[in-house]
């Protein structure tokens, strides 16, 4: 063979180093991609940590002191704050009433949302004047929507003050305090204030629904009530359950609308008690710190738990599909 024969035409070999490198790294990001990223998200990075994670390090720290607040904490104690904590019947009446306002907000709030999202999804005169109105109520200060609603259920307030006007003086009751209406009160309030939030994110999930859909199933004669439970409410799933997620952890946190109504003190023997209200009560006006940083921790482990749980048997399937790569 000469060599003429042999020569490979002159683009050949730069197209096949190419080719090489290719199948080589078919994700591998240069350089100056990486410094982008780096540079973007490293204030995002700083500032999760700083206000983030190190201030749970530091409550888990703090939570093995018997600590007033100020100077170094000396008394060590280990694990006696977690431990009084889980053995506090007390924390337990707690725990339980998390769990019924978690399960409360979700049954009360998520059908009667959705309920109101399907109406407001149709064509109607004062469409935008009432989202407005449902919307209202949680833009509302937790301070004045806590104050008012505390007005309006005391003893001698505008509740009591209606129903007897109406003549239903045996429906009198004393609200707040009675613990048999105080928790049902709270689940009413909750869902009057946090109703609205599920509603606009709602209408915006059944926005990215295609009117094909909804056209294709009109023309086989389907009724308005029939396409919603077919069509708008299967896809309004992944929106239905990210709301869902919001909702549990806003309840495992939930403080202010309690200890503005309820207070420090009525609040336990009223029922209504949170974990949150129980750190600030036992910990801060405690003047114990330590123990108040202990209930914190256990507060975001519980939460956490619950989180990562949510997301690996619910969100999953919603997330997978939204992962780059994962598919391969």
């Amino acid at each position: 063979m000469t060599a003429a024969t042999a020569t490979l035409p002159a683009g050949t070999a730069e197209q096949g180093k190419q080719r090489g490198r290719k199948r080589r790294s078919p994700n591998a990001l240069s350089w100056r991609d990486r410094m982008e990223i780096t540079a973007l998200s490293a204030p995002a990075v700083i500032l999760f940590i700083t206000f983030v994670i190190l201030p749970v390090i530091m409550a888990a720290y703090y939570g093995f002191f018997k600590w007033k607040g100020f100077g170094v904490p000396t008394n060590f104690v280990g694990f006696d704050n977690y431990r009084t904590i889980l053995t506090d019947p007390e924390f337990h009446n707690v725990l339980r009433h998390n769990a019924i306002v978690v399960v409360g907000s979700l049954a009360l709030q998520g059908p009667f949302a959705l309920l109101l999202a399907l109406l407001l999804n149709k064509k109607m005169r004062g469409q935008s004047l009432i989202r407005v109105l449902i919307f209202i109520p949680y833009v509302i200060s937790e301070v004045i929507a806590g104050t008012a609603w505390g007005l309006i259920l005391q003893t001698d307030g505008a509740m009591n003050g209606l129903l007897r006007k109406l003549g239903l003086s045996g429906l009198v009751n004393d609200w707040i305090s009675d613990p048999k209406t105080a928790l049902t009160v709270l689940l009413f309030i909750l869902t009057w204030k946090y109703a609205g939030f599920a509603v606009i994110i709602f209408l915006a999930g059944m926005q990215g629904i295609p009117e094909e859909l909804t056209e294709a199933a009109k023309v086989d004669g389907a009724s308005y009530w029939q396409i919603q439970r077919k069509i708008t409410i299967p896809l309004l799933g992944p929106t239905m359950r990210m709301w869902g997620f919001l909702s549990i952890i806003g309840s495992l946190q939930l403080f202010d609308l309690v200890y503005i109504i309820w207070g420090q003190y009525i609040s336990s023997t009223a029922g209504t008690s949170t974990m949150a209200t129980y750190m600030v009560v036992n910990g801060r006006m405690s003047g114990n710190y330590g123990y108040g940083n202990a209930v914190a921790v256990v507060l975001f482990l519980i939460s956490l738990v619950i989180a990562l749980t949510y997301q690996r048997f619910v969100l999953r399937r919603d997330t997978e599909g939204a992962l780059t790569g994962s598919s391969r």
